[in-house]
């Protein structure tokens, strides 16, 4: 995976001719994203500008260097030789820059601009939503693209424009660096009618029986719980009446007594306290799922990145329960 492009700069916007500084820092920008972003338009998009503004800054900038560094033609876009070597070269610039404007402004400096961070629907709507506030908060200038997306490895944060993500389960990309962040608990839980009348099951081998939903995501045609005092495993095998990705999903239809299922503490609480929803065999429970901040390994990281990181670390476990 590619290193993230470095923020953006603050210049000005450019005549048909760039020659300043400042402007070929711009160019360079636009180029970077244009490969990263893989056409203009998404370039366009992800800058905030229009697709002819990004045309006319690419063809400056192979003016300026007297080559050709895309070739393209109606369906595709490769890099030329010479394209290839100012990509690479123009990544190293720019995080240089990067990293001299903060050094000159000093570490106290408030962030501004862009964020963008892709966080998981339920966490994402919920949970999350207060750490976002309070980074808005402590810091008026900067603004957040908050991304909706279940997926537990984000495919490419680059073409994305994306500058980090919230993932819940087991981090397996060697290219992002992964900041646990909490565990959430994670119980089994069913409706009253669901054991119709009969006794509250205490043991896992008591649950075999009982209908199921299942959250593909984690599980689908097998569990395992854990005791908590003894560590002992216990495997069940499980025919799910119902199967879904959405962790909301299963809590609405857990609480319309369609099965037993297995979900986050911290969705479940209010049902759990108001006798909607009851803990079954509450000594066992399913491993915790551990929630990470990941982004993309980088020589510099600008300052909306790591106060976000900061604001993040200190109020997940808060949020989570843990």
């Amino acid at each position: 995976m590619n290193k993230p492009v470095a923020p953006s700069l603050a210049v000005a916007t450019s005549p048909a001719v760039l020659s300043g500084a400042g402007d070929r820092i711009e160019l360079m920008q636009t180029f970077v994203r244009i490969v990263e972003a893989g056409n203009l338009s998404a370039a366009a998009t992800q800058l905030r500008t229009t697709q002819p503004t990004v045309s006319r800054r690419l063809q400056t900038l192979e003016r300026s260097l007297g080559v050709r560094l895309l070739q393209r033609s109606t369906h595709a876009m490769r890099l030329t030789e010479d394209g290839q070597r100012c990509y690479e070269r123009a990544k190293d610039l720019l995080a240089s820059w990067a990293a001299f404007e903060s050094d000159l402004r000093g570490a106290g400096d408030a962030p501004q601009g862009m964020l963008r961070v892709v966080v998981p629907h339920a966490f994402g709507q919920d949970r999350l939503i207060q750490p976002l506030a309070d980074y808005l908060g402590r810091y008026p200038q900067m603004r957040v693209e908050w991304l909706l997306h279940d997926d537990s490895v984000l495919q490419d944060f680059i073409a994305g424009g994306v500058d980090c993500a919230v993932q819940v389960g087991a981090v397996s990309d060697p290219a992002l660096v992964a900041i646990k962040l909490a565990e959430v608990p994670r119980i089994v839980v069913a409706a009253p009618s669901v054991l119709t009348g009969a006794t509250l099951p205490e043991q896992a081998s008591d649950l075999a029986a009982l209908p199921w939903l299942a959250l593909r995501t984690f599980y689908q045609n097998e569990v395992v719980l854990q005791h908590r005092a003894t560590g002992e495993l216990q495997r069940l095998t499980i025919s799910p009446r119902m199967s879904t990705d959405s962790l909301y999903a299963l809590r609405s239809a857990a609480l319309q007594g369609l099965g037993v299922a297995i979900g986050s503490a911290w969705v479940l609480a209010d049902d759990l306290a108001s006798g909607r929803l009851l803990h079954l065999a509450p000594q066992w429970q399913a491993a915790p799922l551990p929630v990470y901040l990941v982004y993309p390994y980088a020589s510099f990281y600008p300052a909306r990145l790591r106060c976000f990181v900061d604001i993040m670390r200190a109020a997940v476990p808060d949020v989570v329960g843990t």
